[in-house]
């Protein structure tokens, strides 16, 4: 075979090492069964919090189901989180990815982040399309009028209050698509989700499982709900039959530590990202504020329990499978770090309706 005869247009194709087929069955260009020409080269920039990462990978679908044949390559900060199926190729922010995605034409770009250095690079990229958000003039802009309104309503409080729509039907219609309920992807390790999935049978007794997120980050710390009120929920599911578990990220061991004692309901400890997920997995539902594992939850499909104060409520895709809690007042400290009034709204959330809500659910 001549080197003329390589299919570098190939979706299997992967530049200086054997491809896939060839390494199954021995298939070189010539005489390959598995050909598939690349029909687009689209490239996603979705770089934030782990969460808005988890949140944009509807689109994978939506791309597979328009563009068929599409090399589709994901730059982020977190690679790790986001499945390997669906994605070509996962690349982590870095000054070499850099680098390579300057040198390479794509057909479509999409850009979600409005962070300088994501916007900048969308200006440098070279493609055909480009859809959300790029770098103008020395300021922010937008690729396309379509992505005009979402600029708009992170500049003014007011606009963001007036939004009636979910972040999904917002992204997709940026991008140019209608959102149909497209779910959620993730990575999932299986191995530790197996291992834990074995023990919380034996723990739970057959009982359902419900999932405690006590942390929220400390960027919006309007979001944190009492131990008081974790304690009380914590005992009512357990007095009602149900096995709930307390779960957290590092910031939230020794508050856990504390919750569980209090309440003597279990807490495994903390661990990685992976792992957490995998423990996630083997919930049947989950109690949580706004912030990263209603999206691990949303996109292992489990049933949930959402408590919101200071976001948009429209805000949120639950899919179905999921409640919206709030105080009983409108909460007045929009997108605030800290509250205006004495006893923050997250506190006039009271525990039975928290539970009453889960009862819903199940």
């Amino acid at each position: 075979m001549n080197h003329q005869n390589t299919k570098f247009d190939c979706l299997h194709f992967r530049g200086s090492i054997p491809c896939k087929p060839n390494k199954t069955d021995g298939s070189i260009c010539t005489n390959c069964q598995h050909y598939s020409p690349i029909q687009k080269r689209i490239l996603i920039i979705k770089l934030g919090a782990l969460g808005d990462v988890i949140r944009t990978t509807p689109l994978i679908e939506k791309l597979r189901l328009i563009h068929k044949n599409a090399h589709i390559t994901w730059l982020t900060l977190s690679p790790s989180i986001l499945p390997k199926q669906g994605i070509d190729e996962l690349l982590c922010l870095n000054e070499v990815s850099l680098f390579n995605l300057q040198h390479t034409a794509f057909d479509i770009v999409i850009n979600l982040d409005k962070d300088k250095e994501a916007c900048l690079l969308t200006s440098l990229v070279s493609a055909e399309e480009k859809y959300g958000f790029t770098w103008q003039d020395g300021h922010i802009a937008a690729c396309t009028p379509a992505a005009e309104r979402k600029l708009l309503t992170g500049y003014f409080d007011s606009l963001s209050k007036e939004n009636t729509k979910s972040y999904l039907e917002e992204i997709f219609e940026i991008c140019h698509f209608k959102f149909n309920k497209e779910e959620y992807l993730i990575h999932l390790n299986d191995k530790m989700a197996s291992f834990w999935k074995e023990k919380f049978v034996k723990l739970s007794d057959g009982k359902i499982i419900i999932g405690l997120n006590t942390g929220c980050g400390p960027r919006w710390n309007t979001r944190l709900w009492s131990d008081e009120k974790w304690i009380e929920t914590a005992r009512s599911l357990q007095e009602n039959g149900y096995f709930p578990i307390f779960l957290g990220g590092e910031l939230e061991h020794a508050k856990n530590e504390r919750l569980s004692i209090a309440s003597n309901v279990y807490y495994p400890g903390h661990f990685s990202l992976e792992e957490f997920i995998a423990i996630t997995n083997c919930c049947d539902a989950i109690v949580t504020q706004v912030t990263m594992m209603m999206h691990i939850a949303t996109a292992l499909k489990k049933k949930m329990v959402l408590m919101n104060t200071i976001f948009n409520p429209f805000e949120f895709e639950l899919y179905g499978r999921g409640i919206l809690v709030g105080p009983p007042s409108p909460c007045q400290c929009y997108f605030g770090n800290s509250c205006q009034f004495d006893a923050p709204c997250m506190l006039s959330i009271e525990s039975n309706v928290v539970v009453d809500a889960m009862e819903k659910i199940l």
